[in-house]
């Protein structure tokens, strides 16, 4: 073959290119540096830029969940005093919401719906059924063939009419509409920044889930949400494109004790408020009653009390969605003699039974209903990928249409695989969610766990219908690992976790410099879980070094520390309370700590790090059991660093 001989300068040129690209690259969302550093995009250099999907342009802020495709145009656009909206009659009035609200913060002092613009006006136009004229007039592919939920956003001029400056958002459908208007919200202020910009960047966004169904399953044993926590949770989860909340906290007594019982109008009122506000905020509000500790499965009047409970929801509470858990009960015993006679005995006649329970309820409620979901349930055996008698059954009785949730191969599963998953749908021969128990924590009380989503293969949300996560007691303290989830389960080829799980603090810091600092060294004791067993890595790396003596090894360890000391008066108000123990335990570790690097300049005493390694030991917490717990924070790395120092 002949040989290509390139000339030297072109070889050059090519190196340093690809220098440039590379370096363009490590500044995305999928880079393990701090997402909260990128508050302002640099100065616009004049020339387009294009990525492959998942990763974002140098001079664009990183968006969250990371898009598929991002193109970086020429130029900005400034967002000006008074702007025109546009929108399609299928546009909602939650999207228009975001879209004018983001406005407003970018400096729009008059935004007016559907007016035409005045000269040199920024017009905004969104659409939520597919094509959109006005992508044409930027020469912008249209949203065809996305799948649900999918959109394209583009930001530019309009050099047909004289450089209009122009801003289009189209959604394949409503959902996606709504999609594109959380992400032009980030292009005004982007993650981690203090105020919003001005000016828009030119850009193209093309962009779709990967999964359907990507949400939130309240499903914890213990002290449940506040209805403001929950109110607050489906804001959250709107924003970073979730769209699915399956309320089944176990301590609702009108969801399992007393699951024949009708809800009074006060805690009705509640569900209404609920399902009004997840309609608003385009996620399905999924209503799980588990009946299994207490059902006859045979009876007539056990059914009727079901579908009865159902049409409450349905009529009164508006709820369009429902589940039938029959998780964590007893599956060796009947609950009425009256099923033994009709179905016999072992797993295989209980998966008959709940297979008829499941079917009636799908035929003879959400059948002859317009606009109802697809019903979920929860199987007896929901994890493992081994075939059973109970799961056999189950499979061969069940309505096609009814999705089944399974937790993994194991009840908390440290990873999860795609093959796993196919054979589980396989095995239960249903649509298959995942209910992912992280980052629950009813079954370790004692400690937070705040660190990644990860463990996950990237192909597992192309493979099953839908993936949601369930969070700790503590809402607030929940919102990074359910942020990291949010960006897996949209684009899981692009997810990072390291980076995402930073975004997410930034969120929680809202821009306070101070409170995401606080945060991140507050977050790095609290990061074990099943899924990572790695337990504080930047307070063990510091220690490392301190014991090695590097240069400046004990300063940069001493800063640290007094950071973790500061955690109660420095993280977020909305963690100050449901965080209050762990908080308090850190605080006191690191003076621990702090008193115990200065035991060899003489400076405290063994008694007063006695002391204070007491007062770190004291922190509890009552489980969901009624038992109570000494609260862990950085254990075996602020412990081990107290003890050491005592000898």
């Amino acid at each position: 073959m002949r040989q290509l001989r390139l000339p030297p300068q072109l070889v050059i040129g090519f190196v340093l290119g690809l220098v440039v690209v590379l370096l363009a690259r490590s500044c995305g969302p999928g880079s393990g540096t701090s997402e909260g550093a990128s508050a302002a995009a640099p100065a616009d250099d004049g020339k387009a830029h294009t990525t492959r999907a998942g990763s974002a342009p140098a001079n664009l802020p990183a968006l969250w969940p990371a898009p598929r495709s991002v193109r970086r145009d020429a130029g900005t656009v400034p967002i000006g005093h008074g702007v025109a909206v546009r929108a399609d009659s299928g546009t909602d009035a939650a999207t228009l919401d975001a879209v004018t609200r983001a406005l407003r913060a970018g400096g729009a002092d008059e935004v007016r719906l559907g007016d035409g613009p005045r000269s040199g006006e920024l017009l905004v136009t969104v659409t939520s059924s597919g094509p959109s004229t006005a992508l044409r007039t930027l020469g912008v592919d249209q949203p065809t063939g996305l799948a649900p939920g999918g959109y394209v956003l583009a930001v530019g001029r309009d050099h047909d009419q004289h450089d209009q400056p122009r801003a289009v958002l189209a959604g394949v459908d409503a959902d996606g509409a709504f999609h594109a208007a959380q992400t032009f919200a980030q292009l005004v202020r982007p993650v981690g920044s203090s105020a919003a910009r001005g000016t828009l960047p030119a850009v193209r966004v093309r962009d779709w889930p990967a999964t359907a169904a990507r949400g939130i399953v309240e499903g914890f044993y213990g002290t449940p949400w506040t209805q403001r926590e929950r109110l607050e949770q489906l804001d959250f989860a709107a924003r970073w494109k979730l769209d699915t909340y399956l309320y089944g906290p176990k301590d609702d007594p009108y969801l399992r004790a007393r699951w024949r019982d009708p809800y009074p109008e006060s805690r009705l009122a509640d569900l209404r408020a609920l399902a009004r506000q997840a309609s608003a905020d385009h996620i399905s509000l999924v209503y799980a009653l588990s009946p299994g500790p207490s059902v006859c499965y045979s009876s007539a009047s056990d059914t009727a009390a079901l579908i009865r409970k159902f049409r409450q929801l349905w009529d009164d509470a508006g709820v369009r969605a429902f589940a039938v858990p029959l998780d964590d009960i007893d599956i060796d015993r009947w609950n009425c003699a009256r099923d033994a006679a009709v179905y016999g005995s072992g797993r295989g006649a209980v998966g008959r039974a709940q297979a008829d329970l499941l079917n009636k309820v799908q035929h003879q409620f959400l059948d002859a209903r317009d606009g109802a979901a697809r019903l979920i349930t929860v199987p007896t055996e929901y994890d493992g990928a081994r075939g059973s008698t109970y799961k056999a059954a189950l499979a061969a009785g069940l309505d096609r249409g009814v999705e089944v949730m399974w937790t993994g191969p194991l009840v908390v599963s440290p990873a999860l695989r795609t093959a796993q998953a196919r054979e589980a749908a396989r095995l239960y021969g249903h649509p298959l969610l995942v209910w992912d128990n992280y980052p629950v924590n009813d079954y370790t009380a004692d400690h937070l766990l705040l660190g990644p989503y990860t463990g996950r293969q990237d192909s597992l949300p192309g493979a099953v219908a839908g993936l949601l996560a369930n969070p700790m007691n503590q809402a607030a303290a929940s919102d990074p690992a359910l942020f990291s989830m949010a960006a897996y389960t949209w684009n899981p080829a692009a997810y990072r976790p390291a980076a995402a799980l930073d975004a997410g603090l930034s969120v929680l810091a809202d821009g306070d410099a101070r409170a995401l600092t606080a945060l991140r060294a507050f977050a790095d004791v609290n990061r074990a879980s099943r899924l990572d067993s790695t337990q504080a890595p930047r307070l063990a790396a510091l220690t490392a070094a301190y014991r090695k003596g590097g240069a400046g090894a004990e300063s940069a360890l001493r800063e640290h520390l007094r950071v973790l000391a500061s955690v109660p008066d420095t993280v977020p108000a909305s963690l100050r309370t449901s965080a209050a123990p762990w908080l308090a335990s850190a605080r006191d570790w690191a003076r621990a700590a702090l008193a115990a690097l200065d035991l060899r300049s003489g400076r405290s005493t063994r008694a007063q790090v006695r002391s204070l390694l007491a007062a770190a030991r004291s922190h509890t917490i009552v489980d969901w059991q009624g038992r109570r717990r000494t609260v862990e924070v950085g254990t075996g790395v602020l412990d081990t660093f107290v003890s050491k120092a005592l000898g």
